[in-house]
């Protein structure tokens, strides 16, 4: 198949590719560049051993959108966990270190409060954040463990996403202040607080 052929051939199926890495990783220039990927990688394969370029290209797109969404969830994970660890590690004589901290808390609460609902970001901080047992965080919140243990799941998958949420300075603060106090002087009241306090507002 010549160069051409090929061309034409990747012309009639990027819509579908695009469909695609569209629903893998829910982000249309991410979809893009992942199609954009698959026709750099098309234009280099040994197309005369393929016997059926739909096919073909269908499973390139699909295994490169799961590595780019496995990816990127890895990342968010780490980014909002960083604080935690940071605060067990670092020392609190160190001014640079402190700077450090704070910005990563600070941008932890921002990435929590786009990414995830009350309810999922409540579960996870305590969860992945704070170690806390589900049955613990179900008695916190005053949901049911397999709730919490679903909402968990949910946030981690979330955090994957490109989906942006408004939030308003005011509650970034006051998450910034709980989350920092948690870490620092393991006091968790004023973050079970917060927490809760953005479930009865979602509920309301």
């Amino acid at each position: 198949m010549n160069l051409d052929q090929a061309a034409d051939d990747f012309a009639v199926l990027r819509p579908r590719l695009f469909g695609i890495a569209y629903r893998i990783v829910g982000n249309a220039p991410e979809a893009e560049d992942i199609v954009q990927d698959v026709w750099l990688r098309w234009q280099r394969t040994d197309r005369s051993a393929v016997v059926d370029p739909a096919a073909f290209l269908a499973t390139a797109t699909t295994r490169l959108a799961i590595n780019l969404a496995r990816c990127a969830r890895r990342r968010h994970e780490t980014y909002v966990a960083s604080w935690q660890t940071e605060e067990r590690a670092a020392d609190d004589a160190d001014p640079h270190l402190l700077a450090e901290r704070d910005d990563s808390i600070d941008r932890a609460a921002r990435l929590l409060l786009e990414r995830l609902s009350p309810a999922e970001r409540a579960t996870y901080v305590l969860r992945e954040g704070f170690e806390y047992p589900y049955r613990q965080i179900a008695e916190t919140l005053r949901i049911g463990a397999p709730n919490a243990r679903q909402l968990v799941k949910r946030a981690r998958d979330r955090l994957a996403s490109d989906r942006r949420r408004p939030y308003s300075p005011v509650a970034h603060s006051q998450f910034v202040r709980a989350l920092a106090s948690a870490s620092r002087a393991g006091q968790l009241a004023d973050l079970e607080q917060f927490l809760t306090a953005g479930l009865a507002e979602q509920a309301a």
